[in-house]
């Protein structure tokens, strides 16, 4: 037998890994585009932040890894696959043969349609050649901007504060991460880094990058423009897809997979970022773009593919956790409520402390939480378990802060334990 991973990502390297130990007669080749050992893009930051190492982002530590589990690791780019023929040319023209497939691509930076993004001193970051670019330039008291506010842009905005710089942050939305965060948090965690000394600039867009001497001119869509030494795009990114686009493989936003990580041709998987599976809130499909998640997935599929039974996606758990500046903001589920469904809400605006409950009938199905740490594992056992509350869902309802209470009194009546949390 003979598998082929497209993508030395997280789920790619853990599908690689779960196949050796499940067939260690197979053959398995990972296949990575960038010219690095495989890392992790979650700990660009901490790279760029100087807290980490650049070795400390490979997701792998020995040399010798993939070598010594006979896994072989090449280095270049998969151009088509044509399921129909059990082949994938690479990007000099070589044709690779499998048995099964796992696309585990990942996805790519967007570039937003914005004159002056190939100017030297703008970067997107999403690579780790990207981020040894942004650390040349993002020395102390730099003017550096920031372009997009999501998920993704708050976690290099957190770099870039520690790097010492002095940041602006442009958000199109009427709040900072505006995909996982509700009107409240959103605007909250705004005030908390302005309050830090960054300047954001909500409702409005970049509409042009120029050169202005030796530093870079920022105009907004308001009017307004600022001086920088360094622009940093993080305007959201896209699944890697177009390997497959032509092969039959079913599309929507991302490569669509079932239950067990397998799309319509039954020898092609797909995992992580670029995979758009079942979502565990809604039932319906939908891509999570997060590493958890990727390593579930990479971890399933090669389950799957080694024909190992009870390996059942069961849905992703919409499940996000930021630290902006030290504070701690989560949402899980369906943060966003549902028709008819049923809301607890605790707000603190001098302490930048917010708690707010979904509830449909009484069990919870989604959470956001700002500046209360604790309850962060109450609150994404609860929704993960569907956990009914009775009577503790009016009680939280009078003080959302009693969730623990809830999780214990909930639980233990219907003989779940604690400590899986």
């Amino acid at each position: 037998m003979t598998y082929v991973i497209a993508g030395a990502g997280p789920a790619g390297v853990i599908a690689a890994e779960t196949l050796r130990k499940t067939n260690p007669d197979s053959e398995i080749m990972l296949i990575g585009d960038e010219p690095e050992p495989p890392y992790s893009r979650m700990a660009i930051p901490y790279f760029m932040a100087g807290n980490i190492k650049e070795a400390g982002t490979h997701l792998r530590k020995s040399k010798n890894h993939y070598d010594d589990r006979a896994i072989k690791y090449v280095q270049d780019r998969v151009e088509s696959v044509k399921p129909q023929d059990g082949k994938l040319t690479l990007q000099g023209g070589e044709k690779q043969a499998f048995d099964q497939l796992l696309v585990a691509t990942g996805a790519s930076a967007v570039k937003p349609p914005v004159s002056g993004l190939d100017l030297p001193g703008v970067h997107h970051c999403w690579t780790l050649e990207d981020s040894r670019e942004i650390v040349k330039l993002a020395k102390k008291d730099a003017n550096v901007v920031l372009m997009g506010a999501g998920f993704i842009g708050c976690i290099i905005l957190q770099a870039l504060v520690e790097c010492g710089v002095k940041l602006t942050v442009v958000e199109m939305e009427d709040r900072m991460v505006p995909r996982t965060m509700n009107d409240i948090a959103g605007n909250l965690i705004k005030d908390w880094c302005e309050s830090r000394g960054v300047k954001v600039h909500t409702s409005t867009q970049v509409t042009a990058i120029e050169k202005s001497g030796k530093k870079l001119r920022v105009v907004l869509a308001s009017g307004e423009s600022v001086e920088a030494d360094l622009v940093v795009s993080a305007t959201g990114v896209r699944p890697n897809v177009d390997l497959v686009a032509d092969g039959g493989i079913e599309i929507d936003h991302g490569i669509l997979v079932n239950r067990h990580m397998q799309t319509n041709d039954p020898d092609i998987f797909a995992a992580g970022d670029v995979a758009q599976g079942i979502d565990f809130s809604t039932g319906e499909y939908s891509v999570q773009a997060i590493q958890p998640t990727a390593a579930d997935h990479g971890q399933l599929a090669a389950r799957n593919m080694a024909g190992l039974e009870g390996a059942v996606h069961k849905g992703c758990v919409n499940m996000n956790v930021l630290d902006t500046i030290g504070l701690i903001s989560s949402s899980f589920g369906l943060w966003m409520g549902t028709d008819g469904g049923d809301s607890a809400e605790l707000l603190n605006r001098e302490r930048y402390r917010y708690l707010n409950l979904q509830f449909e009938d009484d069990v919870l199905v989604g959470a956001t939480s700002l500046g209360l740490t604790q309850h962060v594992g109450v609150l994404r056992g609860l929704i993960q378990t569907k956990t009914r509350l009775g009577a503790w869902k009016q009680k939280l309802k009078d003080d959302p802060t009693r969730i623990m209470e809830a999780y214990l009194a909930s639980t233990q009546a219907v003989g779940f334990n604690a400590a899986i949390l």
